[in-house]
């Protein structure tokens, strides 16, 4: 979206079964100790990051397939969950 198609403010809708939305955004506001505006922003920017690097160390050699498993347990979230599987081919001649 380029900058003249940016809307002058965008709404978040807290009523009607969505009032955790309201409760995620006070958190998130807490957390990087700003406005909730900005904490909605940042919280978009990292969550990026963080699944990134969650797969770069899920991706990693030195970790056992329970480590990974474990890892991908404890990361997964409400609305991320990270899952290990294994590829078993079988070739015959």
């Amino acid at each position: 979206m380029s900058h003249n198609e940016t809307p002058g403010s965008v709404r978040v809708r807290t009523d009607d079964g969505n009032e955790w939305r309201f409760d995620a955004i006070q958190k998130a506001s807490r957390f990087y100790d700003c406005n909730r505006s900005n904490a909605i922003a940042f919280a978009c920017n990292d969550v990026d990051a963080l699944v990134s690097a969650a797969r770069r160390v899920l991706e990693r050699d030195d970790l056992t397939l329970e480590q990974r498993r474990e890892i991908a347990e404890t990361l997964s979230t409400r609305a991320v969950t990270f899952e290990v599987d294994t590829d078993i081919a079988v070739t015959t001649d």
